[in-house]
């Protein structure tokens, strides 16, 4: 019988996110000058800064390259960014060995077919309600929230809460 999300909660010291489709909803704004243009949830942000202050390690991985979009995740204390990123899971095995992460501790949140196949390889995959039905289909969660709209909170929220340190005054 295959296990609940729930059950894999507290073995998550980790989250992997990928950018466009995820902490954006996935729509481009393009300037008159040709500057692609994104938003971003504030309440993805302050959940992501939470789970650092609380020790855990977060990740971003994304085929896109916008200097913007790395500001802003620098600006949340985020130190490990790939942006640009063609092999995903190559990637992501290079960082596992840096930090010398069990793939079972990582919680891995995707919403298209570049995301497939590294979320194959957590204990955690998870995508947004928007999500590609192929990515759907190998996610153990599916948030009720689209991308750029709270997914990443919740599932950062969920972890924490089953490790009891959400709104943890230490954090």
């Amino acid at each position: 019988m295959e296990k609940s999300y729930k059950e894999h909660l507290n073995q998550i010291n980790t989250f992997v996110f990928d950018v466009d489709g995820v902490l954006t909803d996935g729509s481009i704004q393009i300037s008159t000058k040709g500057e692609l243009l994104r938003t971003m949830n504030t309440k993805d942000g302050y959940a992501m800064k939470m789970a650092q202050n609380a020790g855990y390690t977060v990740c971003i991985i994304s085929g896109g390259k916008n200097e913007g979009v790395r500001q802003r995740l620098r600006d949340l204390g985020i130190t490990d960014i790939y942006l640009g990123v063609h092999d995903k899971v190559e990637q992501m095995d290079e960082f596992f060995d840096i930090y010398e992460i069990k793939p079972e501790q990582v919680l891995y949140m995707g919403d298209d077919i570049p995301d497939y196949y590294p979320m194959k390889l957590v204990g955690l995959p998870c995508c947004p309600q928007d999500a590609v039905p192929e990515v759907k289909e190998v996610s153990l969660y599916v948030s009720h929230k689209n991308g750029g709209e709270g997914c990443v909170r919740d599932v950062i929220e969920q972890v924490m809460k089953v490790q009891g340190k959400w709104m943890d005054k230490n954090s």
